[in-house]
């Protein structure tokens, strides 16, 4: 197996820790942003309304808040709604077209051009990685890194008897005895709360955190611990932040395919959400939100913020 590279914590990345997460560095529940200091900031709370949010409305470009379980494009005429589908009914006849879009269960910001010269500029800046995209994840156990670099090529792992997903990736070595191809990755976190479910167990055993923090199959959630990350993704592969926080042994609370089972996303496919699902995960959708966009544009730096979803907020407050 490929190791990935872990720097190690520097003073200039540290961040506060918290026991029960009250809130740190403004990434608390519903408090502005502290790295917003000299950008323009646009900054929007999403709730748990089945409606995207409307973020920010320019003249060259949209800024929308999906939520999770929403499509970012239509994958199969089957009338279930899409964050395309629903701006193009809020600007009938506008030319909308999406910059980047997210995994079906990951809410957070998407960025839509309104032109296609808008289009094309502002995919040629996606491609220089001009546009800096930062996430939220909430993770099983408890991180101990503060400050942390992970480089570890990811590609296709394969059928086979440990995995029985097709579309499922993971970290492949360049050199992989199957033949099997990769390529490079990279993700940069930093470790901004660390919640003890052990202690807010002891001080409420009836709230329904304390529920799901024993009610788990003790391998999701390790040592009682979540903790709230910080993420960027340097590379653009698919299911890149999740593939690589697995394999540091830090599943994203709530993961189908990269949490304790797999068979546990086979079994969603088949059966929908069960009384397994909710036992072993917890969460019905995958603790990932795609947190702030950053770019210049015309001579702005501009940062586009989306404050974590309430299902989020829920698990560590």
């Amino acid at each position: 197996m490929t190791a990935a590279r872990i720097c190690g914590a520097s003073g200039r990345h540290r961040r506060p820790e918290v026991d029960g997460y009250q809130g740190v560095d403004g990434y608390h529940a519903r408090g502005k942003h502290a790295a917003c200091s000299g950008l323009i900031c646009f900054n929007g709370v999403m709730s748990m309304s089945a409606e995207p949010v409307l973020l920010a409305q320019r003249a060259d470009f949209l800024v929308v808040a999906k939520p999770a379980h929403w499509l970012s494009h239509p994958t199969r005429p089957d009338g279930k709604p899409t964050l395309l589908g629903w701006l193009q009914e809020r600007f009938p006849g506008e030319f909308v077209a999406l910059v980047n879009r997210l995994d079906r269960e990951t809410s957070g910001t998407v960025l839509a051009a309104r032109s296609a010269g808008a289009a094309s500029r502002l995919g040629a800046m996606t491609m220089r990685r001009e546009i800096q995209k930062y996430y939220l994840a909430l993770v099983a156990g408890r991180v101990e890194t503060e400050h942390g670099v992970i480089d570890a090529p990811i590609g296709r792992l394969g059928i086979s008897a440990e995995n029985p997903i097709w579309l499922k990736r993971g970290v492949i070595a360049a050199d992989d005895a199957q033949g099997r191809k990769s390529a490079a990755a990279r993700t940069e976190f930093w470790r901004v709360g660390v919640v003890d479910q052990e202690n807010r167990r002891a001080q409420d055993a009836g709230s329904r955190c304390a529920r799901d923090s024993s009610s788990g199959d003790g391998g999701h959630r390790k040592a009682g611990f979540i903790s709230l990350l910080r993420l960027q993704a340097h590379t653009g592969r698919l299911h890149q932040l999740r593939v690589h926080l697995a394999h540091i042994g830090h599943p994203v609370i709530g993961d189908k395919i990269y949490g304790p089972d797999p068979n546990l996303y086979l079994k969603f496919i088949a059966e929908g959400w069960t009384e397994e699902h909710e036992r072993v995960l917890g969460l019905p959708r995958h603790a990932l939100h795609a947190h702030e966009l950053r770019f210049e544009w015309d001579g702005e730096e501009l940062a586009f913020m989306a404050e974590m979803p309430e299902e989020m907020q829920d698990m560590i407050s």
